[in-house]
């Protein structure tokens, strides 16, 4: 089979659609917020995950398989997929920095994971040795279909990135066997975890076979008639309850929901198939809206790791997987690029800004795995010497027994220069705001560059400045996020332009040296929550441009966060200063009660309280000075 090596050093790559993806490889992100983490990921995290999957036995089940004979296996069943995620990590780290050490672990990983490949191209240290089960024999829990998804993704990162090599020819015999095996006239089972449609569908873009495209649209079909049997888990968790098609919103195990409306999304876009891609808009719209966090994050109860019923969102308990993060932002960037509209991108947004940051610590070598909203303990610090439960810990832990986050946020920060803007014929789209340089071509060949300085999310001004001169007109677009509309204003080497909408747009046959400007009023807001979320009513939130803000209690700096509540027309401001970047400040009513009495009383029973100043800083930094109870939300008084 010929491959021809992509242009587009992206994760996702349509053949059509309303925007195309620019190359991360167009996309040099310089200075600021994100290039610091694509920093620390390169030079902590990804050496960190390695450490802990070789320490742990995780890659060595690799070297068992490939010896013969029986194979204890080490970690749980789905930890080939941390492998693997490692390794479409390394894919694009290596090709974004050209460093020697991602590219040489690259090699060295991927050839061990090649030598346990059987003869026919199935490839799983869990299954199908001597000692171990049968393969596919446990479809419900097994994850061998979801780890060949993990596989497939990260080859099709090589492929893009590198052109072929001896793993990215392992991937395609891996799908050759489970198109064969999985095919219309093979098992008809799918995967109780979802993730081999996207890996399928990307695969056939990458190398235009269409048995893989085929196998992904089997898959996404066969979901929701009760397939699987999870014993006493509804197939609800498993999005085998409901056909695609005909759910209104996203349900379950909220991973495995994510996962499944990207693969179908795929889908849909490659074959045309309008009713489908309606499916997952209705999804989107409606978890959106009614199955969201304020901080992007997805996935309100711990039982299942899944979505509640609507305007099921309590803070104290919030799951929020990191993982789910990130499969959000895998869901949304897709709809992106079929629809164009900017909702998608400020989900985006605000999710990487509050969910996918707020995880890794500023040593890139512990994580959340669960982000709640409110922590009324302080918990203990994590054991740094031995894998942590998911969430046991108010601390970030280096590691977990299930460690799927690490490696998600790893791959997602490596491949971020991938997701900050689109083109189509009309010219270029910025939909994250970066320092950066973007040399790119429109889909007709003409070249554009532009320069973007901005101090963003800390600072709302955002300058782009054109490169080259342009011999005939082109648009440059600039979203205005849903916060700042009514609020944002925009020039043109000084001369105003109009901003009434989520995008402004200039076009001309623009001078090298033209300087487009875009002021975002990132200064401290109130937000208030919709009265149907029950757990939030009579309480507000304070956000800073796309920044999620908490009130944190250290026991150096000790805060009765359960004491404290807010006016309801309370207007905090910037901490300005010394303080935390993007931090603010708001004046608090601390209520005395009396610890030993009855907890009600009458509507105007008043009570003794003081007041005071609290900092709020930006949520993705809690926990980062030691073990801290916090809160998003604050009662208001009136």
């Amino acid at each position: 089979m010929t491959i021809v090596r992509s242009a587009s050093f992206t994760a996702v790559a349509p053949s059509v659609g309303t925007f195309v993806p620019v190359s991360a490889a167009d996309v040099t992100i310089t200075s600021g917020f994100w290039a610091d983490r694509q920093s620390v990921n390169a030079s902590a995290t990804l050496s960190h995950c390695h450490h802990w999957m070789e320490r742990l036995g995780w890659i060595g089940n690799f070297d068992k398989v490939a010896g013969g004979g029986a194979v204890e296996h080490a970690g749980r069943e789905f930890s080939d997929s941390e492998i693997y995620k490692l390794l479409e990590a390394l894919a694009w780290e290596s090709a974004r920095s050209g460093d020697e050490w991602p590219e040489r672990t690259f090699r060295e990983v991927s050839a061990r994971v090649i030598a346990a490949q059987q003869p026919d191209g199935y490839l799983n240290t869990r299954f199908g040795s001597a000692g171990q089960a049968p393969r596919y024999s446990d479809l419900e829990w097994g994850h061998e279909l979801y780890c060949a998804g993990h596989l497939i993704q990260a080859a099709v990162a090589r492929a893009r990135t590198a052109g072929v090599d001896e793993f990215v020819e392992a991937a395609i015999r891996l799908a050759d066997h489970i198109c064969l095996t999985f095919g219309p006239d093979g098992l008809q089972g799918i995967d109780g975890h979802p993730e081999i449609e996207p890996a399928l569908v990307e695969l056939f873009r990458v190398t235009g076979d269409r048995r893989y495209l085929d196998q992904a649209r089997l898959f996404v079909d066969r979901r929701g008639h009760g397939t699987l049997d999870g014993g006493e888990t509804p197939p609800e968790y498993f999005q085998d309850d409901l056909p695609v098609r005909d759910a209104a919103v996203l349900r379950g195990h909220a991973v495995r929901a994510l996962y499944l409306a990207a693969g179908a999304a795929d889908v849909a876009v490659e074959m045309g198939d309008d009713a489908l891609l309606d499916a997952v808009r209705t999804q989107w719209e409606n978890t959106v809206a009614r199955r969201t966090y304020l901080t992007g994050g997805m996935g309100s109860r711990h039982e299942g790791e899944s979505f509640g019923d609507d305007f099921e969102l309590p803070s104290d308990r919030a799951y929020s997987e990191t993982c789910a993060g990130v499969a959000s932002i895998m869901v949304s960037w897709r709809l992106l690029l079929a629809d164009g509209d900017p909702r998608y991108a400020d989900l985006i947004e605000r999710t990487l800004f509050n969910v996918v940051a707020a995880s890794p610590d500023a040593e890139g070598r512990s994580f959340f795995y669960v982000n709640p909203l409110q922590r009324n303990l302080p918990g203990v610090e994590a054991n740094p010497d031995e894998p942590s439960p998911r969430a046991a810990s108010s601390q970030r832990a280096p590691w977990f027994d299930v460690s799927c986050c690490p490696t998600n946020v790893a791959r997602t920060i490596a491949s971020l220069s991938g997701y900050v803007a689109t083109t189509d014929e009309a010219g270029l789209q910025l939909h994250q705001y970066v320092p950066a340089t973007i040399s790119t071509s429109l889909p007709d060949g003409r070249r554009v560059g532009v320069s973007v300085a901005t101090g963003y999310p800390f600072d709302g001004r955002v300058t782009v400045t054109i490169d080259d001169d342009s011999e005939s007109p082109w648009t440059l677009s600039l979203r205005v996020p849903a916060w700042a509309i009514g609020n944002a204003t925009a020039t043109i080497d000084g001369r105003s332009l109009p901003v009434d909408g989520p995008i402004v747009t200039v076009t001309g046959a623009f001078a090298a040296g033209t300087r487009i400007e875009l002021d975002l009023p990132v200064t401290p807001r109130v937000t208030t929550p919709d009265p149907r979320i029950d757990s939030l009513r009579a309480s507000v939130a304070f956000e800073a441009g796309p920044l999620v803000l908490c009130a944190e209690s250290l026991e150096s700096a000790p805060i009765p966060i359960e004491r404290i509540s807010v006016d309801a027309v309370s207007r905090p401001t910037a901490a300005g200063g010394d303080g935390e970047p993007g931090a603010a400040v708001v004046r608090v009513r601390v209520n005395d009660y009396d610890a030993t009495s009855w907890p009600y009383g009458s509507v105007d029973g008043g009570g003794a309280h003081s007041e005071r100043q609290v900092e709020l800083i930006p949520y993705y930094r809690w926990a980062e000075r030691g073990p801290s109870r916090m809160r998003v939300w604050i009662p208001a008084s009136n």
